[in-house]
C-alpha cells in the first residue's frame, strides 16, 4: 500500500504533464472529483495543485517537451536526489533533468531507465510530497510496463534498493513483479512491473512507462465519466482476484491511468 509516510524509495508525488491545462483540470476533476488550484495562468508555466477533501493529490503543469506524449511523471522519495543520480547513470539510466532545488519545497531530478520509462527523484524540502494516499480519489499504486522485466529489477535495485516478489497471473498471463520499498515488509507493497512485447507498448512507441492507479468508489461509474468526458479505455472494467475492479484508461491527451474500486478484505 502507498502512505503518505513517504519512506525513501516509495511514490511520493505524482504530476501530469498536459497540452491543454485547463481541459485536464476539467478532466480529472469530473473523473476523480478533484479540485483544481491554480498557480499561474497561460504560458509555458501554466499549472496548479490537485486536491480532493482539501489534500493534495497531484499536480498539473504545461507540456512544453517538443515531441513528449502527455504522461504521468511519478516521483520516489530520496535522501539525496545527486547521489540517486549517480546511481541512475551507473545502472545504465539517463538524466532527463538534472538535480535542483525548487525553492525551500525540496530537491527533484527526472530520469529515463534503459528502456525509456520515464520516472522522477524529490529530496523532501518543507514539502515531503502528497497529502492523500490509497483513499478513493488519490494513488493507491504504480505499475510499469516494460519489454524487459528482468532488467527493470535490477535497473530500480541498484537505484531505490526495492526488494520484488513474482506471482504467476491465472490463465497463462504472464509474471507480475510485486515492488516494495527497501527495508519495508510486504505489506507496504507499492507497484509491480511487467513484462511485454514491444509491440503492447505502442502507447509509447515501444519504450516502457509507468503509469498510476488510482483508487475509486465505482470503477464503472468512473469509466462512465472517463467516456463522457472525452476520454477513452484500453481494457476493462474487469475483476482481478484479490485485487479488485479495474480499468485502464486515457484521459483527452492520451494519458494513460488505472482507476480500481479495491476488493473488499473478506
Amino acid at each position: 500500500m502507498i502512505t503518505t509516510d513517504l519512506a525513501p524509495g516509495s511514490p511520493c508525488w505524482l504530476d501530469l504533464g498536459a497540452p491543454d491545462v485547463r481541459a485536464a483540470a476539467a478532466f480529472y476533476g469530473a473523473v476523480l472529483g478533484w479540485e483544481y488550484e491554480s498557480m499561474g495562468e497561460g504560458g509555458d508555466m501554466e499549472g496548479g495543485m490537485f486536491k480532493k477533501d482539501g489534500k493534495t493529490v497531484a499536480g498539473l503543469g504545461k507540456l512544453t517537451e517538443e515531441g513528449a506524449r502527455s504522461a504521468w511523471m511519478i516521483y520516489y522519495t530520496v535522501t539525496d536526489a545527486d547521489a540517486t543520480t549517480q546511481a541512475v547513470e551507473r545502472a545504465g539510466g539517463k538524466v532527463r533533468v538534472a538535480p535542483r532545488d525548487l525553492g525551500d519545497w525540496g530537491r527533484m531530478a527526472q530520469y529515463d531507465d534503459p528502456l525509456g520509462g520515464q520516472f522522477a527523484a524529490w529530496q523532501p524540502g518543507k514539502q515531503a510530497g502528497f497529502e492523500l494516499a490509497d483513499e478513493t480519489g488519490s494513488l493507491s499504486w504504480t505499475e510499469l510496463y516494460t519489454s524487459d522485466a528482468a532488467g527493470a529489477k535490477d535497473f530500480y535495485a541498484g537505484v531505490f534498493g526495492w526488494s520484488y516478489g513474482d506471482m504467476e497471473l491465472p490463465g497463462g498471463g504472464g509474471t507480475y513483479t510485486l515492488i516494495t520499498p527497501a527495508g519495508l515488509p510486504e505489506e507496504r507493497m507499492q507497484g509491480g512491473l511487467m513484462e511485454l512485447p514491444k509491440e503492447n507498448l505502442a502507447l509509447a512507441g515501444g519504450r516502457a512507462y509507468w503509469h498510476p492507479v488510482f483508487n475509486v468508489d465505482d470503477c464503472d461509474a468512473a469509466v462512465a465519466k472517463v467516456t463522457e468526458n472525452g476520454g477513452s479505455v484500453q481494457m476493462g472494467p474487469d475483476d482481478a482476484e484479490g485485487v479488485g475492479r479495474l480499468a485502464v484508461c486515457l484521459d483527452p491527451a492520451n494519458a494513460d491511468f488505472v482507476v480500481l474500486t479495491p476488493a473488499t478484505p473478506s
